[in-house]
């Protein structure tokens, strides 16, 4: 069999930077132990398989996968996979629009291409859940897990949070850059602690002085899905957004995030936070996207 796959950096607007990505654009007639064998060929943390939609009023079905498992959602997947298949014109014989609805395990998930005249630069996504926070970590069990002091760990604002919008993360705020860089995961740490509610993954952030082009810098980690570290993660800077958001008054709040800096390959994502009557309604995610293979997977 061969099958025709697409691999793109999501997150930037230069080759090498951002998160890689693996789409195979026309998955009919894979199986799941085969696409979570693509995955794990590509070496990515994640890899996305276009199937048709049950709902033909809707682009297509996206199954997303990790080295380790298949996951219900993902950022830099909508994202990249949006801007695949926008340039490739077509998902399954259907023209792309100017926006895609994807079929995800956590849900409906709509995404919106950007553009420069003709051109597809990105896309933006709209989280598929609202904003849901659970259950709270010791700053010193982060501090273990990450390799930091409890000394470097800030909660002022909030705790180390169980957050999502569709994929769960702890989410917990060092002090500044200096500590986001000294983090380094420790597998048995996240091992002997996590997964909590089903999540075994922690995203760092720090927030950035005024006068900086960014608002916060974070760093995600899960080496329990063989994802020692990810230099873009939509899902959880949405969560982050989220979270960050429902800490302030009803409006509109934007941030600019970067990511991936620590790993050699910078990251910009784009996001927005709705919140209305005192509950944060709306979280997207966006940024750019550069085409880097294509080619033919012979299985």
């Amino acid at each position: 069999m061969e099958i025709g796959y697409l691999t793109l950096d999501v997150f930037t607007d230069e080759a090498f930077g951002g998160n890689p990505l693996g789409v195979v654009p026309d998955a009919r007639g894979l199986s799941t132990e085969q696409m979570q064998s693509i995955t794990r060929e590509f070496g990515y943390s994640e890899s996305t398989f276009v199937l048709p939609p049950a709902d033909p009023a809707h682009d297509a079905e996206v199954r997303i996968f990790t080295p380790a498992r298949e996951i219900p959602f993902a950022g830099h997947p909508n994202v990249g996979t949006a801007c695949a298949l926008a340039r490739l014109g077509s998902v399954h014989g259907k023209p792309v629009g100017e926006q895609l609805l994807f079929e995800e395990r956590a849900g409906l998930v709509a995404v919106k291409l950007l553009r420069s005249g003709d051109r597809v630069d990105g896309a933006e996504f709209t989280a598929p859940q609202e904003l849901s926070l659970g259950e709270t970590l010791a700053p010193e069990i982060v501090a273990e897990c990450v390799g930091l002091s409890p000394k470097d760990m800030v909660t002022a604002r909030h705790l180390p949070t169980w957050s999502s919008v569709g994929l769960p993360f702890f989410i917990a705020e060092v002090r500044d850059r200096e500590a986001l860089a000294k983090a380094t995961p420790k597998a048995e740490v996240f091992a002997k602690h996590l997964p909590i509610a089903g999540s075994d993954d922690i995203h760092l952030y720090c927030r950035c002085p005024a006068d900086d082009v960014f608002d916060a810098r974070t760093r995600m980690f899960a080496p329990l899905q063989g994802i020692k570290e990810d230099p873009a993660t939509g899902s959880a800077n949405a969560a982050l957004t989220g979270l960050l958001a429902s800490l302030e008054a009803d409006g509109t709040h934007r941030f600019v995030i970067a990511q991936g800096v620590e790993m050699g390959r910078p990251s910009r994502l784009d996001t927005t936070a709705v919140k209305a009557g005192g509950a944060v309604t709306e979280i997207r995610v966006g940024g750019h996207c550069v085409t880097m293979m294509r080619g033919t997977l012979h299985i």
